[in-house]
């Protein structure tokens, strides 16, 4: 089971499944959305997923069609990407879960449009493009 909130805590949530492989999107969006060098996210069930508080101050933005990426309406937060074209999955930022998470990124996408003043150092596998299960950016 994980629990997380957003930064203000007005919106609290939990999850009782698995988490999927941990991606790092380094898109143009997701570093907008971020203010950041990349996202870090994991796919979920949406099924297994619940707000304890808060879902009327979650707000959603359609980036693309189909495409919809959301965040607390108060302190703005990013919560989880979603897709149309996969409705049982969110895309879950795992800087929101306040438990230990027991394991680390297992890749970097979107490397092709990545921030030009950041150096990725590890050795985590690198896509130009989208590589991972259940994207819905």
């Amino acid at each position: 089971m994980y629990t997380g909130q957003c930064l203000c805590g007005d919106i609290t949530f939990q999850y009782d499944g698995p988490l999927g492989p941990i991606a790092l999107c380094h898109c143009s969006q997701c570093r907008l959305g971020h203010g950041s060098a990349f996202s870090a996210s994991a796919p979920v069930q949406r099924v297994r997923f619940r707000f304890l508080t808060g879902e009327d101050k979650v707000s959603e933005y359609q980036t693309s069609p189909g495409r919809h990426r959301a965040f607390c309406s108060h302190c703005g937060s990013p919560l989880y990407n979603r897709s149309d074209a996969i409705p049982g999955i969110l895309r879950l930022r795992v800087s929101l879960i306040r438990e230990p998470l027991d394991k680390g990124p297992a890749q970097h996408i979107h490397v092709a449009s990545k921030a030009d003043w950041y150096e990725i150092t590890d050795d985590l596998p690198r896509f130009d493009k989208t590589e991972r299960t259940h994207d819905p950016h």
